[in-house]
C-alpha cells in the first residue's frame, strides 16, 4: 500500500527543478513540454503576451502565477521554460514561493544549457465578490514584484509583468497611460491574435481552464452520493484491513482487485459513447457501483496491486484504465482524500503513457497535492518532467508481467497474480518500507464508527480535508522549450 514515509527526490521539468522540502503550502511543481514545433510568432507588446498564455501553458491559467524563461537567439528572443504555482491564500508565503518558482526555473534551464537571459512573469487572479480588477492588481502587487526580486538576485531580468484578472490585463513594469492604462485593458477575444492563428494551424489547442481539467479528477462533493460513498469505503475498510495485514490473503485481495477492475473496465469499453467530458464522466460514474468503488480504491493502496494495475497502458486498455483511474479519483471523497494519491497516480502514468503530457502532469501533481511523500508519483513526475520517454517504464512493466506470467495475456494483468510474485515490479517504482508500524509497501485504514448513527458532511457538503485541500492546491507546474 501507499509509503508515506518514502522520500522522494526532486520534482521537476525540462527546464524546472523543483524542491525537496516544501514550503508552507506544501507547493507541488508540475512541468510542461513543447506544444508544437518551431513555427516562429513575433510578440511585440504586453497585450499580445498577455493573449499568449494559455497557449503557451496548454489552458487557461487561474489563480496562478507564472513564469516564463526567455532566450536569446541570433538577437531574438525566444520562449523556454514555462513554471507555474497556485498563488498562495497567505501573502506570508508569497516570497517563498516566488524564490521556488524563479530559482527552480532558473536551475532547471542551466542543467539542459540554456540559462534564460530575461523573464516575463504572470499574475493570474479573478476578484473575489466585491472586488474590481483593479484592486486585485494592486492586491498582488507585493507577489509581481517578490518575482522581479528574485528573478534579479539571479541576474535574470523580468522584462514584464502583467496581471490578469477580469478579461483585462495591467503592466507592473510600464506606467504609461497610453499604452498601459491604470483601469487596465481589455483582453482580445479568444482564438483571434496571430499566435492563436499559428497555434490552430500548428494543432495545437488550449484545453479550457485549469479548474476544468483538474475538475475530472477532484472528489466528488453532492453531499448525498459523497456519503454514500464514505460510507462504502468504511464498510470494505472493515472487511479488507484484516486481510490485507494477513500475509496469507494479501495476495488473494490483490488478484480480486485486479480481477474486478479487469472486470468493470470491460463494462466502460461497452458503454454507449457521449459528447462532451463531464457527460461521459457521469456515464462512467453511474457505470461503477459504491461498493465495487470502495473496494478497488483500498486494494490499491498496496503498491504491488498498483504496479500491477499500471500495466494497463497502452491501445485500448489504457483509455480505459484511465476513465476508471479517474473515476476512481473521484470516489475519494471526505477523510479518504488521501488514499486518491494511487488512483491519480495510475491516471497520471496513463495519461504520460499514450502520449497526453498536461493531465499526466497535473493529475501527478494531484496525487503529490494528496501525498507529498507519494514516492510513484514523485518518480513519474519527475521523468515526465524531464523528458524522458515513457517507453524505458513501459519495456519495465512489460518485463515484469512477462516474469510474473508468462500465459498472461496483455489485456489481463490481473490474472493469477500474487503479491509475493510481484514484489520485483514494486522494487522498480516504489521505496522501502513505510512508516514504523505497518507492513512495506502498506497502507490501509482503520474502521471508522459513526457517531449517533450520523456520518460526517450529512445534509452539507463534505468536510474538505487537509489532503483533499492539498489536492485542490496542487498542480503548480512548468514547462519546457516551444
Amino acid at each position: 500500500m501507499t509509503n508515506h514515509g518514502e522520500n522522494a527526490g526532486n520534482t521537476e521539468n525540462g527546464d524546472f527543478v523543483g524542491h525537496e522540502t516544501h514550503p508552507t503550502d506544501q507547493l507541488a511543481c508540475t512541468a510542461y513540454e513543447n506544444h508544437g514545433g518551431d513555427r516562429q510568432v513575433t510578440l511585440r507588446t504586453p497585450a499580445e503576451l498577455a493573449d499568449a498564455l494559455p497557449y503557451l501553458l496548454g489552458y487557461r491559467p487561474e489563480d496562478s502565477v507564472v513564469l516564463v524563461a526567455l532566450h536569446d537567439r541570433d538577437g531574438r528572443g525566444r520562449f523556454g521554460g514555462r513554471a507555474r504555482l497556485g498563488i498562495p491564500t497567505n501573502p506570508a508565503d508569497w516570497p517563498s514561493a516566488a524564490r521556488q518558482l524563479a530559482q527552480g526555473l532558473v536551475t532547471g534551464s542551466e542543467r539542459r544549457g540554456t540559462r534564460p537571459e530575461q523573464m516575463v512573469a504572470y499574475v493570474c487572479k479573478e476578484p473575489e465578490p466585491g472586488e474590481t480588477g483593479r484592486q486585485v492588481m494592486e492586491r498582488l502587487r507585493p507577489l509581481a514584484q517578490k518575482l522581479r526580486t528574485e528573478c534579479g538576485h539571479l541576474d535574470v531580468p523580468v522584462i514584464e509583468a502583467l496581471c490578469i484578472s477580469e478579461g483585462r490585463w495591467w503592466s507592473y513594469c510600464c506606467g504609461n497611460e497610453g499604452c498601459c492604462p491604470s483601469d487596465g485593458t481589455p483582453m482580445g477575444l479568444p482564438g483571434t491574435s496571430v499566435l492563436a492563428a499559428a497555434a490552430t494551424y500548428a494543432g495545437l489547442q488550449v484545453r479550457g481552464t485549469l479548474r476544468e481539467l483538474r475538475a475530472r479528477l477532484f472528489p466528488w462533493e453532492a453531499p448525498a452520493a459523497a456519503l454514500e460513498q464514505e460510507i462504502a469505503l468504511d464498510t470494505a475498510g472493515m472487511a479488507l484491513v484484516p486481510r490485507i495485514l494477513d500475509e496469507t490473503s494479501r495476495g488473494e485481495v490483490a488478484e480480486e482487485t485486479l480481477t474486478l477492475a479487469g472486470r468493470i473496465m470491460e463494462r466502460l469499453a461497452g458503454a454507449s459513447p457521449v459528447s462532451g467530458t463531464l457527460t461521459a464522466d457521469l456515464r462512467d460514474d453511474q457505470l461503477i457501483t459504491h461498493d465495487e468503488a470502495a473496494l478497488l480504491i483500498l486494494g490499491l493502496q498496496d503498491r504491488t496491486t498498483r504496479d500491477c494495475a499500471a500495466e494497463w497502458m497502452e491501445g485500448d486498455e489504457a483509455t480505459h484504465a484511465l476513465r476508471l483511474w479517474r473515476a476512481l479519483a473521484r470516489r475519494c471523497v471526505g477523510p479518504y482524500g488521501e488514499h486518491a494519491a494511487a488512483p491519480l497516480t495510475l491516471a497520471g502514468w496513463v495519461a504520460w503513457s499514450t502520449g497526453d503530457e498536461l493531465e499526466a502532469r497535473e493529475a501527478l501533481a494531484m496525487a503529490l497535492g494528496a501525498d507529498p511523500d507519494y514516492l510513484f508519483a514523485r518518480l513519474l513526475h519527475q521523468a515526465c518532467n524531464e523528458g524522458l520517454d515513457p517507453e524505458s517504464i513501459r519495456r519495465c512493466l512489460r518485463a515484469a508481467r512477462t516474469d510474473r506470467a508468462p500465459t498472461q495475456t496483455t489485456a489481463e494483468p490481473a490474472r493469477k497474480h500474487r503479491a509475493r510474485a510481484a514484489t520485483s515490479t514494486a522494487g522498480a517504482s516504489s521505496g522501502p518500507a513505510g512508516r514504523a508500524g505497518r507492513r512495506p509497501g502498506t497502507r490501509v485504514p482503520g474502521p471508522r464508527t459513526p457517531v449517533s448513527g450520523t456520518h460526517p458532511g450529512s445534509g452539507r457538503k463534505p468536510r474538505t480535508t487537509r489532503a483533499q485541500g492539498k489536492r485542490r492546491d496542487a498542480g503548480r507546474e512548468t514547462e519546457g522549450e516551444s
